[in-house]
């Protein structure tokens, strides 16, 4: 099985409403975005899946999320938590590649601080 991760980030506001403590105050992050896709076929060139061609679409997706209060953002449910947002990360990101490389996502981490990340995975 081959593995390949490539990353991108944003800037970005947030507040937790159901969350009782600093974090449901208006407070940003710079979030650190990683994209993981796996499989057990290469191409006749050697390679699992393009860099530039998941890249592409991570940094679209991450654009999109810059510099706003992800609470504005309907897919968040009003709580954008790392975990929202990871998931909203891997759905967008797949909307965007074609199908075979779409296929080979495996997750999505989010990382709010250098010590502080959720995962979703397929």
């Amino acid at each position: 099985m081959y593995t390949v991760r490539v990353e991108a980030d944003f800037a970005a506001a947030h507040f937790l409403s159901r969350y009782h403590g600093k974090c449901e105050k208006l407070h940003g992050h710079n979030y650190r975005v990683r994209l993981w896709a796996r499989g057990g076929g290469l191409d006749g060139g050697g390679i699992l899946v393009d860099f530039a061609v998941l890249k592409d679409a991570l940094r679209r997706v991450c654009a999109s999320l810059d510099h706003t209060n992800l609470n504005d953002n309907p897919d968040f449910s009003g709580d954008p938590s790392a975990e929202r947002i990871a998931r909203h990360v891997f759905e967008e990101t797949a909307k965007l590649l074609p199908g075979d490389a779409a296929a080979l996502l495996f997750a999505v981490d989010v990382y709010e601080t250098p010590t502080s990340m959720a995962r979703y995975e397929r």
